[in-house]
């Protein structure tokens, strides 16, 4: 990847990894442009969405609906999930479906990508990017503990609570990616370069990003 012409950086993370964090702070590094909840504010504004909005998007499986609540507000209790009456589940748009956000944001991400060098977190942006003909994809993972550590201190909730909803997350984030990709999100040969968080500071994470790329 030369960061001398126009360039993007994907960076896929399991949650509780860090990697919305170390993304941040490389774009930082890089002095470029951190798409994050830009476009989760895109989707919003393009389906008219309230804070805890969008329908379930699912069929059997679980679609990327806790993903996107994990984004645009604090991790809910499990029960404000599960609980289809409850107060959390409601305003939900019924006439949006998952064919429709993935288009929406296959757009939003390739417009990011041809406006200005970036880094972009998560979404699929290693196959929906894969066009891109100066792009470095980065995914963060990290060991199954440090990770529920890491939502209890974040997000203030017990272990239970943390690990059911880490869960939850996690098979939503890879059905997602399964159906429109055709790949599990945990196949290293989508990224140029799998890094574990454990033992490293995000600082130290950033640090190996550059190198590779130098």
């Amino acid at each position: 990847m030369n960061t001398k012409e126009k360039f993007v950086i994907t960076v896929a993370r399991e949650i509780g990894s860090g990697g919305r964090t170390i993304g941040r702070k490389l774009a930082a590094k890089l002095g470029v442009r951190y798409s994050d909840k830009e476009l989760i504010r895109n989707l919003r504004e393009k389906f008219d969405l309230t804070t805890y909005a969008i329908e379930k998007l699912k069929g059997e499986k679980k679609s990327w609906f806790a993903e996107f609540i994990q984004m645009v507000a604090p991790v809910p209790k499990v029960g404000m999930i599960m609980d289809t009456d409850s107060k959390f589940m409601q305003n939900l748009r019924s006439d949006v479906t998952t064919n429709d956000i993935y288009k929406a944001e296959s757009e939003i991400l390739n417009a990011i990508a041809d406006d200005s060098s970036c880094v972009i977190a998560g979404r699929s942006g290693f196959f929906v990017l894969k066009n891109h003909p100066n792009k470095l994809d980065v995914f963060i993972t990290a060991s199954r503990e440090n990770r529920i550590k890491r939502i209890v201190r974040k997000q203030h909730l017990t272990e239970t609570e943390a690990e059911t909803i880490m869960d939850s997350i996690d098979e939503s984030r890879d059905n997602y990616v399964k159906r429109f990709t055709g790949n599990s999100r945990y196949d290293s040969r989508n990224y140029d370069l799998v890094i574990n968080a454990d033992d490293h500071t995000e600082e130290e994470i950033v640090d190996i990003i550059l190198a590779y790329i130098k």
